[in-house]
């Protein structure tokens, strides 16, 4: 598989640790930051790292930014940088920019100069940990588009001993079972049939709308 190039602008605290696990992923990472002190600590964890400030467009120009697969926008809570440099990086054509925001204002504003994605962090991390323990029989998940979430779900009692055609998830639930990870004995079932019969040992994993996955976990 071919190398994906990422560039990440911004080396604090979230940035250091996307630039650091992208180029442990294999990828190439180029991290620019206008604090030499920060570059020089993530120099170890990328391809290469700049020193520049980059919200002058004539210094993006000179990066090939237009050759990276995303940029990632991780600036500090100042958020007159980020907005200066989204609309830079769109100005220059860059398809994919993956901005972190303040606040959901912030965010907008992003938006509306060229970021593609929006992130925040703290808030993202918040729901999770929320979800994990509130609900200990979601084990992980993995938010989509429009509401809908991929969640690795440990069956309640009342699901074990019982096949996927009888417990009738989609018409109860609306949710589907995608696959299934068995832990007695291991294995991993993709697309499980409707006559698999769910064991306390399994893990299921489901496709659904958060509020329709949230039914499942208030079962007993």
């Amino acid at each position: 598989m071919a190398k994906k190039r990422f560039a990440v602008i911004g080396s604090g605290s979230f940035g250091y640790y996307v630039a650091k696990a992208l180029y442990e992923n294999k990828n190439e990472v180029i991290a620019i930051d206008r604090n030499k002190e920060r570059v020089q600590a993530i120099e170890p964890h990328c391809t290469s790292a700049v020193v520049q400030d980059v919200t002058n467009i004539e210094a993006l120009k000179g990066l090939g930014l237009d050759e990276m697969d995303a940029v990632i926008v991780s600036t500090g809570a100042n958020i007159k940088p980020s907005i200066l440099i989204c609309f830079h990086l769109s100005r220059l054509g860059i398809k994919r920019i993956i901005a972190k925001a303040e606040d959901d204002d912030h965010g907008e504003i992003l938006k509306q100069l060229g970021a593609t994605e929006i992130i925040r962090p703290g808030m993202d991390m918040a729901h999770r940990l929320a979800l994990r323990l509130t609900s200990p029989n979601i084990l992980e998940f993995l938010p989509l588009e429009e509401e809908y979430t991929i969640a690795q779900v440990g069956p309640p009692p009342s699901f074990v001993g019982k096949t996927l055609m009888e417990l009738e998830l989609r018409k109860r639930y609306q949710v589907n079972v995608i696959a299934i990870k068995e832990l007695v004995p291991e294995r991993f079932i993709m697309v499980p049939n409707s006559d698999f019969t769910v064991k306390d040992s399994d893990i299921l994993i489901i496709l659904g709308k958060e509020s329709d996955l949230a039914k499942i976990r208030e079962l007993k």
